[in-house]
């Protein structure tokens, strides 16, 4: 598993009781589509998932849908559940390839199931959705192509959901998410587990940073709904022709949050950084797609720099916090944290005029070769 997705599985599990992750069997898992969508599946395969249990399921050859068994933690929000089911299908209703929900027989969205996991009854979210074509983007060379495409999704992906009306929208303003962009000071009680490192004092000044720099300047943002986690296992591809890849899935809604465009953007650019060797260009080619539906205003575009900065720091700190509450998987989480470190420390050494004088002009030049290309 590539160390981007790694730590932040590792992160989101230290936050949760490992009691509270689903463990059903296979027999389990048939029951539980035959009772409740009256579907009987000939192959049943577990795919990856550190909080939840997800099967890809086989019912005949035109046939397959995932199940999704949501952790008891997070099946205690069906509210938020439902706002992110809902998400799926508006985007889906309007061409963008996300996947869409499959009623139970009772014409429920989802059903809260009391199910015994080893840990005795407890109570967890099942959502039955379609099965998308493709493979992650990790699995397909990082061409300058397919960084623009994500750009461009991403781009895409918010404005849609911007026009997205729900009685429970109220329920995105996630002020106390740790994985919001907006919440960048609840890293603060964390910094104490990087004592001794060198990276450290980067971090606080990040932090720091971002309270004088961007904090003031949020009202100069323009406000969205965030996905939140545009990372380089939630974007499925194929192959458009022989050269290029064309996105065909976006995944995995559950860290959606209310805030802003250019979060969307540092998010993204930061997960496709995190696995390119020329990583410092990869932000050219995102930022491109990106300003080909939603052009940066001034204060967003001297805000992305401090951002991508902000969201390894995320990763970084958490994943610290995880290593105290499950020691036993430190040696392998801090080797996949020094991915994102080495990253951090480039950008940070290299500075914010000298970034940005690589990341927009480049993406300038990019766009007009795109549009040539039209």
């Amino acid at each position: 598993m590539p160390c981007s997705r790694l730590v932040k599985n590792q992160n989101k599990a230290s936050m949760a009781l490992a009691e509270s992750k689903p463990n059903l069997s296979h027999l389990q898992v048939s029951e539980l589509v035959k009772r409740l969508f009256d579907l009987t599946p000939s192959q049943i395969h577990p795919l990856p998932s550190y909080d939840d249990q997800n099967f890809h399921l086989v019912v005949s050859e035109d046939k397959e849908y995932v199940l999704k068994v949501m952790n008891s933690e997070d099946s205690q929000n069906p509210t938020l559940l439902e706002l992110q089911t809902h998400a799926m299908t508006f985007l889906h209703e309007r061409g963008l390839p996300a996947q869409t929900v499959l009623p139970t027989t009772s014409g429920q969205v989802m059903s809260l199931e009391d199910i015994d996991c080893g840990f005795g009854m407890q109570k967890y979210v099942v959502r039955l959705l379609t099965y998308l074509p493709g493979t992650t983007i990790t699995k397909v060379p990082c061409s300058p192509q397919i960084l623009y495409e994500a750009g461009k999704m991403a781009a895409k992906m918010d404005t849609v959901l911007q026009e997205m009306e729900h009685p429970q929208l109220h329920v995105l303003q996630r002020e106390k998410f740790i994985w919001s962009l907006s919440n960048i000071p609840l890293l603060e009680p964390y910094l104490h587990l990087m004592d001794g490192d060198p990276v450290q004092q980067v971090v606080k000044s990040v932090i720091q940073l971002y309270k004088t720099c961007v904090q003031p300047k949020l009202g100069s943002f323009r406000k969205c709904i965030n996905h939140g986690d545009f990372n380089d296992h939630n974007i499925l591809v194929q192959p458009d022709d022989s050269t290029a890849y064309k996105i065909s899935g976006i995944l995995d809604f559950g860290d959606m949050s209310s805030g802003y465009y250019v979060f969307e953007l540092a998010i993204t650019i930061m997960y496709m950084m995190i696995e390119n060797p020329t990583s410092l260009d990869v932000a050219r080619d995102v930022l491109a797609g990106w300003e080909s539906v939603i052009p940066l205003n001034e204060a967003e575009r001297d805000a992305l720099y401090l951002l991508v900065l902000c969201r390894f720091c995320q990763s970084l700190v958490v994943a610290r916090h995880t290593v105290v509450q499950h020691p036993e998987n430190k040696d392998y989480l801090m080797i996949t944290t020094k991915t994102g470190i080495r990253h951090l420390c480039r950008l940070w050494e290299l500075g914010k005029e000298v970034v940005e004088k690589r990341w927009f002009q480049n993406a300038a030049q990019d766009s007009g070769l795109q549009a040539q290309e039209v």
